[in-house]
């Protein structure tokens, strides 16, 4: 079997998220809210102009890029590609702060990280690093990495202060942020439930949503049962069928370990619709 060419687009999308080579430039003036540079150390004779882009000219809100950066001024400044027809483009918030862009280059993707949780909010888990700058709260935990259970709040899983061991997903040089995995550390737990495909279960359902009920099947293991195998008499919502914290028998469908889903069937009923 033949490999598959790269797709391009993710090609792309993963180099511009990948720390770029720093190059000294000098502001030669402004587009708008953007900051026309010229590469100094292009080479002799060479005079590249680039752009930096308002959005990465510093951690810090400015209205204009003239509040930071004056004409003629030197500065370092990362590549992030080559756009509007190819004309290079530069982030120097990435270069503002060297001890914390030297601390996000050594967090590499696959590092093993340890810290304190800072906040806990509805779209992740705000993390102190161990070893960041002093002031900065660099690690970030999205809602699908904390763990393989299923969850309705990342308060479920950790509170402020309690400290964690996670592995690093990605470290950004152009915001300072590093996101981390604390379920990439352990094994998924589908692996072990994928024999259980065929098989009827008793569970206790979770979550009743629009089209369906969540079941618990096992530890950190849940299934969808869709409106249409509750009944074979039409419902609007599957309220009227089952509550959240009933037990309810079910069959096991599928395990899908590519997409990490269980899809359960009624009873009786060969493989669902």
């Amino acid at each position: 079997m033949t490999a598959s060419a790269p797709d391009p687009r993710l090609e792309s999308l993963r180099g511009r998220l990948l720390p770029g080579a720093v190059r000294t430039v000098k502001v030669v003036g402004y587009d708008g809210a953007d900051v026309l540079v010229r590469v100094v150390d292009a080479g002799e004779g060479a005079s590249e102009i680039g752009r930096i882009p308002l959005h990465d000219v510093s951690m810090r809100r400015v209205e204009h890029p003239s509040e930071l950066l004056a004409v003629g001024q030197e500065i370092e400044a990362e590549e992030t590609g080559r756009w509007r027809g190819g004309q290079l483009h530069f982030s120097a918030r990435a270069c503002e702060n060297p001890a914390l862009r030297a601390f996000v280059l050594a967090c590499e993707p696959g590092r093993v990280v340890t810290g304190t949780v800072a906040g806990v909010h509805n779209c992740g888990v705000f993390v102190h690093l161990d070893g960041e700058p002093e002031g900065l709260c660099t690690g970030f935990v999205r809602v699908p990495d904390l763990t393989w259970d299923w969850i309705e709040h990342p308060s479920e899983v950790v509170a402020t202060g309690r400290r964690i061991t996670a592995e690093v997903v990605n470290a950004e040089t152009r915001t300072g942020q590093i996101t981390v995995s604390l379920k990439a550390l352990r094994k998924d737990p589908l692996v072990r439930f994928a024999d259980q495909a065929g098989r009827i279960l008793t569970g206790q359902v979770v979550r009743v949503v629009r089209f369906g009920v969540i079941v618990r099947l096992a530890s950190e293991v849940v299934g969808f049962l869709h409106l249409s195998e509750l009944s074979d008499v039409p419902v609007e919502t599957p309220e009227q069928l089952v509550g959240e914290g009933e037990l309810i028998t079910v069959k096991v469908a599928e395990v899908d370990l590519q997409r990490h889903r269980v899809r359960l069937c009624a009873v009786g009923r060969a493989g669902g619709r």
